[in-house]
This record gives C-alpha cells, sequence and structure tokens, in this order.
C-alpha cells in the first residue's frame, strides 16, 4: 500500500520539472551551437586626408621603408597591400606574399608599415633609374609622390621588379616578411 503514495509523488515531481522554465544555462545542446556568431563590422575607408604617408631608404640599399598614419580620431581600413609605383613606369610593386587586396584596420593614431625591395642587385644591367616613387594606402587613390632625393636615394631609385610587403604593425615586422631579419 505504500507504493502508490511513492509512486504518486514521483508523478508529481516529475511534472513539476517538466513544467518548470529552462534557464539560459541549461541550453547546451545543438540549438545552443548553432547559432551563427557575428563578425564585427569593419570600420570605414580612411579618408585621404586623415592619412599621413612616408617613404625613407633604409639601412639596405636596395630597399625602402614606407608607413602610413591614421591621423584621425577613430579606426579605419587602408588596402592590406600598399600601392608603390616608381617614378613613369608601368605597373606597381608585387606583393610578397602574394594575395588580393582587402581591409587593413588601422586604429586611431596608429602607423603601419612596408618594405619595398625596389630592386635585387644594383649591378643588374637592366635596372631602370627613376626620380620618384609614389605611395597610395588604397589603389583608387592617388598617394603621395616622394622624390628619390626626399627618400634618401640620391638622385635615382634602381627599379626592376619591386616587391612589397603588406602592412605590419612594425618597422622589423615588414623587414622581416621581405626576408631581411
Amino acid at each position: 500500500m505504500r507504493i502508490r503514495p511513492v509512486l504518486a509523488l514521483s508523478t508529481v515531481a516529475t511534472t513539476l520539472l517538466l513544467a518548470a522554465p529552462q534557464s539560459s544555462s541549461a541550453a547546451t545542446g545543438p540549438q545552443a551551437t548553432a547559432r551563427p556568431v557575428k563578425a564585427a563590422p569593419q570600420p570605414a575607408k580612411c579618408a585621404e586626408r586623415a592619412l599621413k604617408l612616408r617613404a625613407e631608404q633604409s639601412a639596405h640599399p636596395t630597399v625602402v621603408h614606407i608607413s602610413v598614419t591614421n591621423r584621425s580620431t577613430r579606426a579605419c581600413t587602408v588596402d592590406r597591400i600598399p600601392t608603390v609605383t616608381f617614378g613613369d613606369l608601368d605597373g606597381a610593386a608585387l606583393p610578397t606574399p602574394a594575395g588580393d587586396s582587402g581591409p587593413y584596420r588601422l586604429g586611431a593614431g596608429r602607423t603601419a608599415y612596408a618594405s619595398v625591395r625596389t630592386i635585387a642587385d644594383p649591378a643588374d644591367p637592366e635596372a631602370r633609374r627613376v626620380d620618384s616613387i609614389t605611395v597610395s594606402a588604397d589603389p583608387s587613390r592617388y598617394g603621395r609622390s616622394f622624390t628619390a632625393h626626399e627618400v634618401g636615394a640620391g638622385d635615382a631609385v634602381l627599379v626592376w621588379e619591386p616587391v612589397t610587403t603588406w602592412w605590419k604593425p612594425s618597422v622589423a615586422a615588414a623587414d622581416q616578411a621581405l626576408g631581411l631579419s
């Protein structure tokens, strides 16, 4: 006879447990992990007037260091591959490693750096001599031109099959990406 009251109590307890609302911490099944995680939106492209571009000869005679500084008070994006052209020659330095354009986030007041190898061998008979280089943080913008003298390369920059690194957080990281460390 005692069995019946115990069954009645367990039936009531089971009913109460099933009727109780589930807490959010209890949702650990497939439905909890199936929700897509949204990536944070990229900031807008940097306005050209907000950027300060620089170029200078490195200690290595075939390498020019370039930089871009975001002078605004908000993060923005530049292209992850700087566009570097040479005088009146066609084309731009090729990226190393090879890759496609994409956004590179540049925090407010922050600077990014790239290393550009203008020529592999200064004695190369096919070397071209240019009196300026132009650097842009976005291929759709003009950027800024620097004379060979402003860069610190003397009267001319020697160019043949130039390559550029992607933007990096430091000069050392850019040099390392170019294999100079």
